[in-house]
């Protein structure tokens, strides 16, 4: 049993920003390597991703060690920067808190081995010193060789998700200490090697290793099927080796080192091998396998100029607090790899301590011939492991990732524009698929971020969610022969009529009156007389008022404001509008003595429900322009504020041409506005194939798709969807029971796009439940207590005594 005490064998000399300066002479660069989200790529951008690294390390110096290094450990998910201050956020914070995942984190180290040497003797020992001077200067070898590692990391940088980025003394300290120190986090400690499992601390360690030749089957690929998301016609890819990344769920490294060698150097080496083993072939089956391939090897050379060979080597370091759970893991890591066609190495003894203390970057020099494969860079590439964690934004909608159900912030809204140019969003799903569902929890945490909220729904969706906020939302519904409150003629006095809201009125007027594309002549007299009536009428303002006015001036009125009858019609104008005022069809809707949109001035949740008149469409529509006049006048006054439209479950009225208009206005208003506009719908088809329907959905960046059994053909055409995406979609699978349950949604935030999961605790599930029985037991105890929080207690509390 022998043993290495770091503090007395330091691998360290100095450290120069991000060049080491190791022990044993060599000087290693240091980067952390921050790489694509899992599940992000597509069968495209694997080869891409290949073909990149190809082109960045085919001119690296000859002798240069590229040792690529992937740490998973399994962690408890840090809830610390959830927010707490609310019910349903505190609720989110504790459900999630000490959720167990495997973190992930990437390095890439560039060697410059002393004197250029790599042809290193077995069991060099990595701890050696140098006899003369503490290190070597920045001389011209090292200058050289850190110009030529910078042309590869800025080439690696141009590339789209991946970043290199250089590491500082203390982050490679940490890095070094935690390998070396058996990733124990609480204490110091030795290492401890013998005939076991290496021992550091309270953890055992054990490795195998892809080493030569021998190790490969048929061929090695940039990317294979994932046979846990693809399925009957389709293909989701995974990496070559993802298998033995985050899918392997184990503490453990993967060490994926390359030595740059000379090709011509190599032709001569591989002839000779050749020859040697086939005078040696006829003695085992195995020797005539190795003599196959290293004949492919120097075939694929001489056949292609831009080849390059190397030396690999890659290993996995795992390790478990309990030495028999080792095992288990080395079949976990044995089993993807035979799919492979891959027989890995096992070392033991001090084969096995020769591995693991030279799978640090600043010995990675120091395997031999016998622990390293001979192959093209291209196919040695294919080994490398191209994606990481779901990525984090700094702030954002929480979802979770698809592997640990963990939460991950996504900025939908992008104050920046880095991302996306315009912040509006849709959601599609079938009926039951839990659109509302999701509707609820963005638009919930959006609320608590401190967006303005107002909702347009038919379908009831938003009541329950808003009344856990009952000091800051309203909910305004529309009943038969009753009205909004809302009167967009009021004013209080002469400031109220600026230009804007002249404006306003006007426009209001126009499309009560479904004038369209209206010559500037005639919108001009439109304000002339709206400034006529308020000059002489001073107080109790509205339409009804408008139109007596106009009615009892009617003789005049053309003369008195100085513009021709053929830009306002005077006649038409009262025939027209006596359908909104006393005695008309809809004159309940107008029928306002004093606006009330004071009641919303302050709220910041305000829901407007229109159920009752879902499906008469010239009410509707009406209603939209009330509500449009009542947001302007109120949550658009102030710009600096962020704001939020929804409109929810408007399938099929969509088809009404005033209904679209109304919300295209809002789409294309809302640019000038801090804010953003949402529809959720059950198709795309539900939104018509005209102009408005392609303005509304060009100024859409966020797409948010539920599971549809019927396919995605119609949301790819006139979404523009990759392929990729497509694959992505038809990947979705929900878990509806169990202890996890989760939907799984499909979000595109501009060129970007990947599946996302959506757990929630329970008391957020009752929240945003808007049928069935569950909803309706809620809303009992609602009625009882009146206070949502404590209903949803109550409930949980009920359901858990029935368990």
């Amino acid at each position: 049993m022998s043993k290495i005490d770091l503090s007395t064998n330091h691998p360290i000399l100095d450290i120069q920003n991000h060049v080491v300066f190791g022990n044993n002479g060599n000087v290693v660069l240091y980067y952390r390597l921050e790489l694509p989200e899992v599940y992000s790529l597509s069968e495209t951008d694997f080869e891409e991703l290949h073909a990149m690294w190809f082109q960045a390390f085919k001119s690296l110096p000859v002798g240069t060690v590229v040792h690529k290094q992937d740490v998973y450990q399994k962690k408890g998910y840090d809830a610390a920067g959830l927010p707490t201050d609310t019910f349903l956020s505190k609720a989110t914070h504790d459900h999630f808190k000490g959720r167990e995942y495997l973190l992930h984190q990437g390095y890439l180290c560039f060697v410059l081995p002393l004197d250029n040497e790599l042809n290193a003797a077995k069991y060099v020992n990595p701890f050696r010193k140098l006899e003369k001077g503490l290190h070597r200067k920045l001389d011209r070898q090292v200058a050289e060789f850190m110009t030529a590692v910078d042309d590869v990391v800025s080439y690696i940088n141009n590339y789209k998700g991946l970043v290199a980025v250089p590491m500082g003394s203390d982050e490679i300290l940490a890095h070094t200490r935690a390998y070396f120190n058996g990733f124990n986090p609480d204490f110091d400690t030795d290492i401890l090697f013998g005939n076991h499992p290496i021992e550091i601390g309270d953890h055992y360690f054990d490795l195998m290793a892809i080493n030569s030749e021998g190790c490969f089957g048929e061929s090695v690929q940039s990317s294979i099927p994932n046979g846990k998301f693809s399925s009957e016609g389709f293909s989701f890819h995974m990496g070559f080796l993802d298998g033995l990344g985050l899918e392997l769920g184990e503490n453990h490294i993967v060490n994926q080192i390359l030595y740059m060698d000379d090709t011509q150097k190599w032709r001569k080496v591989l002839d000779k091998k050749i020859e040697g083993l086939a005078k040696s072939s006829n003695f085992g089956s195995q020797n005539q396998v190795v003599l196959e391939k290293v004949r492919h090897i120097l075939d694929k050379i001489n056949a292609d100029d831009t080849s390059r060979i190397v030396r690999g080597h890659v290993n996995i370091i795992y390790w478990h607090q309990e030495l028999g759970a080792l095992k288990g893991i080395a079949s976990k890591i044995k089993a993807p790899l035979k799919g492979l066609d891959i027989r890995p190495y096992h070392p033991n003894g001090g084969e096995r301590t020769h591995y693991f203390l030279n799978s640090y970057p600043c010995h990675a020099p120091n395997f031999s011939n016998g622990d390293l494969f001979v192959m093209d860079l291209k196919a040695a590439l294919c080994l490398y492991i191209n994606n990481t964690n779901y990525r984090s934004d700094h702030s954002g909608i929480l979802f979770n990732d698809r592997q640990y159900n963990v939460p991950v912030l996504k900025d939908v809204w992008d104050e920046g524009k880095t991302r996306i140019k315009a912040r509006n969003f849709a959601i599609f799903a079938p009926t039951g698929e839990g659109k509302s569902f999701l509707g609820n929890n963005i638009l919930r945490q959006f609320f608590e971020a401190g967006v303005r909220l107002v909702i347009i729904d038919l379908g009831g969706s938003y009541a329950k969610f808003a009344k856990l906020y009952p000091d800051d939302h309203v909910v305004l519904r529309y009943e038969q022969g009753r009205n909004l409150g809302i009167n967009p003629f009021y004013m209080v006095d002469e400031a109220d009529l600026t230009p804007e809201r002249l404006e306003d009125l006007a426009l209001f007027l126009l499309e009560l009156l479904a004038e369209e594309q209206v010559a500037k002549s005639r919108h001009v007299a439109l304000k002339k007389v709206l400034l006529h009536y308020y000059d002489r009428v001073r107080e109790g303002h509205s339409l009804a008022s408008l139109y007596s006015f106009v009615d009892r001036h009617k003789d005049t009125l053309i003369r008195d404001i100085r513009v021709q009858e053929s830009d306002f019609n005077v006649y038409g104008f009262l025939h027209i509008l006596s359908e909104y005022v006393d005695g008309g069809m809809y004159s309940t809707l107008f029928h306002a003595e004093e606006d009330q949109t004071y009641k919303i001035e302050d709220k910041r949740l305000i829901v407007f429900e229109l159920d009752e008149v879902r499906d008469n469409k010239e009410i509707l529509s009406v209603m939209l322009k009330l509500i449009k006049s009542a947001i302007q006048r109120t949550i658009w006054q102030n710009r600096s504020e962020r704001g939020m439209v929804l409109f929810d479950e408007f399938a099929k009225q969509l088809k009404f041409p005033k209904v679209l208009e109304s919300v295209e206005f809002y789409y294309q208003a809302i640019r000038k506005q801090n804010g953003a506009v949402g529809i959720v719908l059950q198709s795309i088809n539900q939104l018509p194939e005209n102009p408005a329907a392609a303005s509304i959905l060009e100024n859409t960046q966020v797409i948010y798709s539920l599971r549809n059994e019927k396919g995605y053909a119609d949301l790819r055409r006139r979404l523009n969807l990759s392929d990729h995406d497509i694959v992505q979609l038809r990947s979705i699978r929900n878990q509806l029971t169990g202890k996890r349950r989760y939907t799984e949604i499909f979000i595109k935030i501009g060129n970007e796009s990947n599946v996302f999961r959506l757990e929630v605790p329970p008391e957020a599930h009752a929240a945003y439940l808007t049928d069935g029985a569950e909803h309706a037991l809620i809303m009992e105890h609602y009625r009882q207590c009146g206070n949502m929080e404590r209903a949803i207690k109550e409930f949980i509390n009920q359901q858990k005594r029935t368990i």
